[in-house]
């Protein structure tokens, strides 16, 4: 069991340190030369680069960190203090590694730059950490409003970003801006098996009481139990449902396979979700 604990802490790291160099390649290697930004945290920190004496690094690391102290009661310690060191990880990496500049098309650079950023997050997220605290700072405003949906908050914060954009690099560039922004994102849901807010997951195990109570007492989750019956067995047995935000699929998983190993889990993603204890938790994140 210990062997497979730390397994799973060895391949997390890894994740996390190739998640942090695929995004320093993606901002030093593709972005930055051609004043293109990102969306979300990460674009406010380009922006301000751009903008200011103060390198990239610094931003990256002063923007983001502070959401991650925020929302450490959302997510937990262990993913807390794992996205404060990838988020330091990458700014260190974008200090002191020097990156080359792929290439002049515009094009090409805002479509390269938005897939090797979108991976970074995407694998830093596969790793139980992010690199990018756009999801924290939405969830962290969104407790504010009934109307707001969290993925509301994002595009409005975006739009705001590109606004910016276009405003002190141009339209061109901010145009070209918001297809990095379009490659990224579409890239990270590839990476992390959905492409929505909100995901479902269903397990079937025979050890169901378990797995609810850790699910329950370890992630504050909701769930629904569900009096089922084996298609081959006919044998009675409960039957899981949770919604889950996209950070969390990790840990249900990792919760319920420690507990039943040969546990069935399907995971797919859903259009919204309303109401419920995952409408509750996101309402009441602590500032």
């Amino acid at each position: 069991m210990k062997m497979n604990a730390l397994s799973k802490e060895l391949l997390n790291v890894f994740l996390i340190a190739l998640g942090i160099f695929s995004a320093g390649m993606g901002l030093k290697g593709f972005l930055l030369s051609s004043r293109f930004i990102d969306g979300g945290v990460t674009g406010i920190s380009m922006l301000l680069a751009d903008l200011s004496s103060i390198p990239l690094a610094v931003w990256i690391l002063l923007i983001n960190l502070p959401f991650v102290v925020l929302g450490y009661k959302q997510m937990g310690m262990k993913f807390a203090l794992r996205s404060a060191l990838a988020i330091a990880g990458l700014s260190l990496c974008l200090a002191i590694i020097r990156f080359p500049d792929v290439t002049p098309d515009r094009l090409l650079t805002a479509v390269f730059g938005g897939f090797f950023i979108g991976a970074g997050i995407g694998l830093a997220m596969r790793g139980g950490a992010v690199l990018d605290g756009t999801e924290i700072a939405a969830l962290l405003i969104s407790k504010k409003s009934h109307f707001l949906r969290v993925g509301d908050v994002i595009l409005i914060l975006n739009v705001f970003i590109f606004g910016a954009g276009a405003f002190f690099l141009g339209i061109e560039a901010a145009l070209y801006s918001m297809l990095t922004y379009f490659a990224a994102s579409k890239t990270v849901d590839f990476l992390i098996h959905g492409v929505e807010e909100y995901t479902a997951v269903i397990i079937v195990s025979e050890k169901s009481e378990l797995i609810r109570q850790a699910i329950v007492e370890n992630l504050n989750c909701g769930l629904t139990i569900y009096e089922g019956r084996g298609g081959l067995s006919d044998a009675k047995q409960d039957i899981l449902y949770c919604v889950v935000t996209r950070l969390q699929i990790g840990r249900i998983k990792d919760l319920s396979k420690n507990l039943d190993p040969n546990a069935f889990i399907v995971i797919h993603p859903l259009a919204d979700a309303e109401g419920g204890q995952v409408k509750q938790t996101a309402i009441q994140l602590k500032v």
